[in-house]
């Protein structure tokens, strides 16, 4: 397997570790999996959904997550082309100068979702 590029494995690693994470901790809730006293009135309140709802709610949490995703790294584009006082480094280069938009590489059939993500995107 060929290695991934500093802005993939950048990728890779937002999607395994943020949104791949979320999303898995909201099905969680969506099956009352999770035991902290802070989340069983929510995951009690997630359980009165009907199946539809619950289809909207990881649709909704998805689309939550990916938007998050979506606007954290539009920030740091925005600052690297003016301050470019906070940088990701990988592998020792500067990820958002290397991509021509790095708010945009998540997205397409070739995007970081497509490749990474055990959560297809059905939007």
């Amino acid at each position: 397997m060929k290695s991934l590029s500093p802005v993939d494995k950048f990728g890779k690693f937002i999607v395994e570790n943020l949104r791949d994470k979320g999303i898995d901790f909201a099905e969680g809730l969506l099956k009352n999996l999770w035991k902290a006293p802070s989340l069983l009135k929510i995951q009690n309140e997630i359980a009165t959904l009907n199946d539809n709802q619950k289809i909207a709610f990881i649709k909704a949490i998805t689309q939550t997550m990916d938007g998050a995703i979506h606007d954290f790294l539009f920030a740091l584009q925005e600052q690297a082309d003016f301050d470019n006082d906070i940088q990701i480094l990988v592998d020792g280069q500067n990820v958002v100068e290397l991509s021509d938009g790095i708010h945009g590489e998540a997205y397409s059939d070739e995007g970081w979702f497509a490749k990474y993500s055990r959560h297809k995107s059905d939007s």
